[in-house]
């Protein structure tokens, strides 16, 4: 059975030129990498004992390999932590403790839940079902608006690669059928197709932001907070800041692609009986598909049961201080997948709604690099670099203020999620942020909000996220057109963050 993992590398796909410049890429990395790390090592940085400058060798290393993907990401995030043991920088207990930190076992948990969603139909099912909603297919717009809703539900709950990977096929359905009532219209045609594929990936991007466990920066950037600065970012109190943030970039990718491409084509006939046909064909909602449900629903309930102790005024409540203890995020999401390996979706054969061997299918790779970007930053706080990089970078700064840091972070992990990875992107600039506003002075949770949300963009380029790189392959997105509407976007997004984190981030934190 294809896992969700395997749907999303099945269709993502980089042309030739694109291919040529990532083997590049990767060989310059595997030269680079080891000339930065003798390099910090060997050379006199005034200022820092031998942990700090190990550790700084230790993290050019793995900002390159990070930046040039010469390695697999989560080798890269067990190669830093293992050479800082190597190098006396800590012990390997210290080093290797954030691999088995709390917000490991939510990324696993939340994994489990997105897989048993796949394996049992549960994401497709909740399209067609919005797809199919009365007056949805008669009109384009409402056909983009229903669509990239529908994207951006999902991915707050499952990966954005997952999301795009599912969503993909059922977006060309739609322009084969619209282009069956479009004869004549070509030009309009292809406009919409360019926009539904765009915001395929789009919507998936900008969804994933909304809870902590839409996207791996999401929580890179709590856990951060709460190891190094001390804050405790809930699951209510994320979604809070973040899904105004998703509604404000909602809107405006609508908006953008409403009077861009999807003005002037009129609804193919048959397109609302085109969409009930595909959700006929799921059949009547299943046992495993009523579990996974269930099974969602109870996490649901036990992540967002805090914020509603604290909007009924008793947060500080004895029963509410106890349930926090008892139940922190991590292991509301483990009692969420648990539920799935009893609930039987076939009591006599002993087959229950997910097996081990579906189970494991897991992407592993992102909870290890996860776990080895969690080290390298603790490990620079603890050996002192991070402090010194700090106060060295304030130095040249012309405003120290938390408004300007929030600026400068959240543009830098835009800027930076562009090149690398959303996740590497975020392991790379959220220490950065905490060292700075500790040195400046100020506080870190605004410029470091900044810089997470920042993470998550990269709109411009097909390299620039598995999902870009998925609608891509479509053949109906060129590559100018990505750039045009992705900078647009991006722009919009850090204007929206900055505004919204300045604004809401001191009232929520």
């Amino acid at each position: 059975m294809q896992t969700f993992h395997g749907a999303a590398e099945a269709a993502e796909t980089y042309s030739p030129a694109e291919e040529q410049f990532n083997r590049r890429r990767r060989s310059a990395g595997m030269v680079l990498a080891p000339v930065v790390f003798f390099g910090l090592w060997l050379a006199p940085l005034g200022g820092l004992d031998a942990p700090a400058q190990s550790m700084a060798a230790v993290m050019g290393l793995v900002v390159v390999l990070w930046l040039s993907e010469a390695m697999p990401l989560a080798v890269t995030a067990m190669l830093g932590p293992t050479l800082a043991i190597v190098l006396g920088v800590a012990p390997a207990r210290q080093a290797l403790a954030p691999f088995a930190d709390p917000i490991i076992f939510l990324f696993i948990g939340s994994f489990m839940l997105a897989q048993a969603m796949f394996v049992h139909g549960v994401d497709r099912r909740i399209a067609y079902t919005a797809l199919s909603l009365p007056s949805v297919a008669t009109s384009p717009f409402r056909i983009l608006l229903v669509y990239a809703g529908t994207c951006a539900l999902l991915s707050m709950w499952i990966s954005n690669t997952a999301t795009t990977a599912m969503m993909f096929p059922i977006g060309l359905s739609i322009i084969a059928h619209l282009s069956r009532g479009a004869r004549g219209r070509q030009e309009p045609l292809r406009k919409f197709a360019l926009a539904l594929m765009l915001v395929t990936s789009f919507a998936a991007s900008i969804g994933g932001m909304g809870t902590p466990v839409g996207t791996p920066p999401n929580l890179i950037g709590i856990g951060m907070l709460e190891h190094i600065v001390g804050a405790d970012i809930t699951f209510f109190a994320w979604m809070a800041l973040a899904v105004p943030i998703v509604a404000l970039l909602f809107i405006y990718l609508v908006a953008q692609f409403h009077f861009s491409s999807v003005r002037g084509l009129p609804a193919a006939e048959g397109s609302t009986a085109m969409v009930r046909d595909e959700l006929a064909k799921l059949g009547r909602l299943t046992l495993g598909q009523r579990n996974v449900l269930l099974a969602f629903g109870v996490t649901v309930l036990l992540w967002v049961l805090p914020g509603l102790f604290a909007v009924a005024g008793s947060g500080e409540a004895p029963l509410a201080r106890r349930y926090a203890e008892a139940m922190p995020e991590g292991i509301a999401a483990m009692v969420g997948a648990l539920l799935l390996f009893v609930l039987p979706v076939d009591w006599k054969a002993r087959r229950f709604t997910l097996s081990w061997d579906e189970a494991v299918k897991i992407d592993w790779g992102i909870v290890l690099l996860y776990g080895g970007g969690l080290a390298v930053g603790e490990l620079a706080f603890s050996a002192g670099l991070a402090s010194a990089m700090g106060e060295g970078l304030t130095a040249w700064l012309p405003s120290q203020s938390t408004l300007a840091l929030t600026i400068l972070f959240t543009f830098s992990a835009i800027v930076l999620s562009e090149a690398a990875s959303n996740t590497a992107s975020a392991n790379m600039i959220i220490p950065l942020a905490i060292a700075v506003s500790q040195a400046a002075g100020v506080r870190p949770i605004e410029p470091v909000l900044g810089a997470t949300l920042g993470a998550s963009m990269g709109f411009m380029m097909p390299i620039s996220t598995p999902p870009n790189a998925i609608v891509y392959s479509s053949g109906y997105v060129p590559i100018s057109q990505m750039m045009r509407h992705g900078i647009a976007l991006d722009l919009a997004a850090f204007v929206i963050i900055v505004a919204v984190v300045m604004t809401l981030g001191p009232v929520l934190f």
